[in-house]
């Protein structure tokens, strides 16, 4: 409970910012964060459309760079 706590706390200080976000597995998400309440993180992408993260299954935050590059590996062959 107390480090969801603490990510809720970050993540309020990026409220309308632009952020990428990597949850448990391989999801990576980028948009503008719009809310953080009772547990789930409100984003929007560049299209407007709104979608919802569970707080709880996010491994890693940070501001948006590079609007070119998204969060993730590189491959190279």
């Amino acid at each position: 409970m107390r480090a969801l706590r603490k990510m809720e706390k970050l993540l309020a200080k990026l409220l309308e910012r632009e952020i990428d976000v990597i949850c448990s597995g391989t999801s990576a998400l980028r948009g503008q964060c719009v809310s953080v309440e009772n547990g789930v993180l409100q984003l929007k992408n560049d299209e407007g459309e709104v979608f919802y993260i569970a707080v709880d299954k996010i491994v890693a935050v940070w501001e948006k760079k590079d609007k070119s590059r998204h969060p993730g590996f590189v491959f190279k062959n």
